[in-house]
């Protein structure tokens, strides 16, 4: 692991790790029933994902299932949430102009995909943030490190 996801950070106060814990349930909330909601609707996710030009569709929805659902579920435990972060941050980077291609798109359905596009980096710098700074003190990583 690189020195700076594994070394110790300083002690946080009550309010920043109150905020890391609302900002985890948030993230969390966006990506855990986006996964569980592929999962009962593979079919329909599959033929989106193949109507996009992208190959090996099957693939690509099991991959986004276990980025969303499994990596949705280590930021909401706090649990590797460094590691889980950036990955969730690289996945969504990489899925945004597939899938929200506002410059591609008829201008009446291009307004909505290019903010669901911006929504995306947002979503994105949150996930950098988590990456940087840590899941906070109420965490599984937050609780390892104290017992350290």
């Amino acid at each position: 692991m690189h020195a700076t996801m594994s070394a110790a950070r300083a002690a946080t106060t009550p309010a920043q790790d109150a905020s890391s814990l609302a900002g985890r349930l948030l993230l969390a909330w966006l990506f855990i029933p986006a996964g569980w909601s592929k999962i009962a609707n593979f079919a329909g996710v599959v033929g989106y994902i193949a109507a996009q030009g992208v190959p090996l569709p099957e693939a690509c929805a099991a991959i986004a299932i276990a980025a969303e659902l499994g990596l949705g579920v280590l930021i909401l435990a706090g649990w590797q949430a460094r590691w889980a972060a950036l990955g969730l941050a690289i996945f969504v980077a990489a899925i945004t102009p597939i899938f929200h291609n506002y410059w591609a798109m008829p201008a009446a359905e291009a307004v909505m995909q290019k903010q669901a596009f911006d929504k995306n980096l947002g979503v994105v710098g949150g996930l950098l943030l988590l990456a940087a700074f840590g899941a906070g003190g109420l965490s599984v990583d937050g609780r390892r490190r104290r017992r350290a």
